[in-house]
């Protein structure tokens, strides 16, 4: 069942309830703060425990939540759109594996552990490579059929080679390390992993965020799309590149989340409709909020044992998966 709401209201609230969930993660921790210290102490100067504890590591984490989630919200409806498939998110095209395949390789040769930064960004270097690689298979036209199958292709090959980094990682605690970052969390993240993320994040908003009427125009198809003027490579080169540079900076600071883009702009389109242009903002709030509440969770269900981000949107966004596409087989009888 839809329900409609007018745009702006929509975008209005959207971005209210991510302010508020942006609050919320600020709130929660381990360490019991008042909410009013704990907001003061984000502006405070004086290097208080309070202070350290609401600018080095509840501000990053809370950050990157937003970040993350707007990022993959805003790809996964832009690949759906560009597409024109319901199950198209940013793991489909193998951006995410071969960001994570760079992490490992870090990992595993302990670049991670001589420098630090070595990890994201080697994780950037290898969503670039996908980006390089999807963009030069895609062909002249940008054929959607030809770019999903490079994509499942370049997945397969880099989850191989994961797979492979774990099996003849000669040091269980490399082995661990690489597991514990393939689930995807936020923990121990810092403003350097922010600082390092945005720009590239907000390069792939912006070149996905102009993809609007492209796409409204490519949902009569292909060949209806060119005689209105819609560029197909250029489509192709601008979804594949937005969505390298956005959803590869998250993986390369968080691991791999999954989900969020695949049922975020689902949730979106039962408000908006099934006008792609329409459905990109509002995705991409909606996936800043879906991250942030799932990253609160973290901390209050299991605040000892250490549950992933990863596996927690997986534990949500399966069922709440399988529950929509039961739903729509049920509206077609």
């Amino acid at each position: 069942m839809n329900l409609r709401i007018p745009y702006a209201l929509l975008v209005a609230l959207l971005g209210l309830a991510v302010l508020c969930a942006f609050v919320g993660s600020l709130s929660v921790g381990p360490a019991q703060i008042p909410f009013t210290e704990g907001i003061a102490a984000l502006f405070a100067d004086d290097g208080n425990p309070v202070a350290v504890v609401m600018q080095d590591i509840r501000l990053p984490r809370a950050v990157l939540a937003v970040l993350i989630g707007i990022s993959l919200g805003l790809s996964g409806a832009v690949l759906q759109g560009y597409l024109r498939n319901p199950l198209a998110e940013p793991g489909l095209i193998g951006v995410s594996s071969t960001a994570s395949l760079g992490a490992v390789i870090a990992i595993y040769t302990g670049l991670s552990v001589a420098f630090p930064l070595a990890l994201p960004l080697m994780a950037l270097m290898g969503a670039a490579i996908a980006g390089a690689l999807l963009n030069g298979l895609a062909g002249q036209r940008g054929h959607t059929l030809t770019l999903i199958l490079a994509g499942v292709a370049i997945s397969s090959i880099a989850t191989a080679l994961t797979s492979l980094a774990l099996n003849l990682s000669p040091n269980p605690f490399a082995a661990m390390e690489i597991v514990f970052w393939m689930l995807g969390s936020l923990e121990d993240r810092s403003m350097q992993h922010v600082w390092l993320a945005l720009p590239l994040m907000v390069v792939g908003w912006i070149m996905m965020l102009s993809l609007g009427r492209a796409l409204d125009a490519l949902t009569i198809g292909e060949e209806a799309a060119m005689t209105l003027g819609v560029n197909l490579k250029r489509l192709s080169f601008i979804a594949i590149i937005g969505t390298a540079a956005s959803v590869g900076a998250a993986t390369a600071v968080a691991g791999a989340i999954g989900f969020v883009g695949l049922v975020v702009p689902h949730l979106m389109r039962g408000l908006v409709g099934h006008q792609p242009s329409k459905l990109l903002l509002p995705s991409a709030l909606g996936g800043a909020i879906m991250l942030t509440v799932a990253d609160i969770g973290v901390r209050i269900i299991t605040p000892q044992s250490g549950l992933k981000l990863g596996v927690l949107t997986a534990l949500v966004g399966a069922p709440f998966f399988l529950w929509l596409i039961l739903a729509k087989r049920r509206s077609m009888l």
